[in-house]
């Protein structure tokens, strides 16, 4: 229904903010919201079989795949944003090791080593994203872009190969997602500006005090 997808919705956002602030998803996702989107799967994964209107659009892996590319924050939007514009030795050192992991999905090397939580600089981004991920995918399956997804997939399964096994293979879907890593470059290459900035600051005054 309107007022499940919209709560689905609003529950993971919350979530990501909350990693911000050093407290890991997994506690509140695992119990409160994770129990209605498997749900929401499992009635997509039955009508696929069976050939019947696929349900749902919002389910387990819709949300991560579209919102939590590379994991919570589409993090792995900011390793390559860290990559290719940043200027900071210490960034690219922790996206470096940061990497192989966020391929995977696993990020908490880049929350809490880039550092995300408590850093006003990339919190908003970091919380944004998501959001707009799963708008534009919500968009785009009601429209009819792409299929609905119907395959609960391991949440590690790397970005671009997930859009394409949750929808079935669709390769509309990988499609959407390329385009949400794009916005989602354009949304945290000012704040990845940002953040080079403040460290620039906090090492010269490390140095002046020294």
């Amino acid at each position: 229904t309107g007022k499940s997808t919209i709560l689905q919705t609003w529950g993971s956002l919350h979530i990501v903010f909350l990693f911000t602030l050093g407290i890991h998803q997994t506690v509140i996702y695992g119990t409160l919201l994770e129990p209605l989107l498997i749900a929401n799967i499992n009635e997509n994964m039955l009508a696929y079989a069976n050939h019947h209107t696929i349900p749902h659009i919002m389910n387990v892996a819709f949300v991560p795949t579209f919102g939590m590319i590379g994991g919570s924050g589409s993090t792995i939007v900011l390793l390559i944003v860290t990559f290719l514009f940043s200027k900071n030795k210490a960034s690219k050192s922790i996206a470096k090791l940061g990497l192989a992991p966020g391929i995977f999905n696993i990020n908490e090397p880049v929350i809490f080593g880039y550092p995300v939580v408590y850093n006003m600089a990339l919190m908003i981004p970091f919380v944004a994203l998501p959001a707009i991920g799963i708008a534009i995918a919500y968009a785009a399956t009601a429209l009819g872009f792409m299929s609905k997804c119907v395959v609960y997939i391991p949440w590690t399964t790397p970005p671009l190969v997930n859009a394409y096994l949750a929808t079935a293979g669709d390769f509309r879907a990988v499609i959407v997602q390329l385009i949400i890593i794009a916005i989602g470059v354009l949304l945290y290459l000012p704040f990845v500006k940002i953040n080079d900035k403040i460290m620039e600051k906090q090492m010269e005054q490390s140095n002046e005090e020294a």
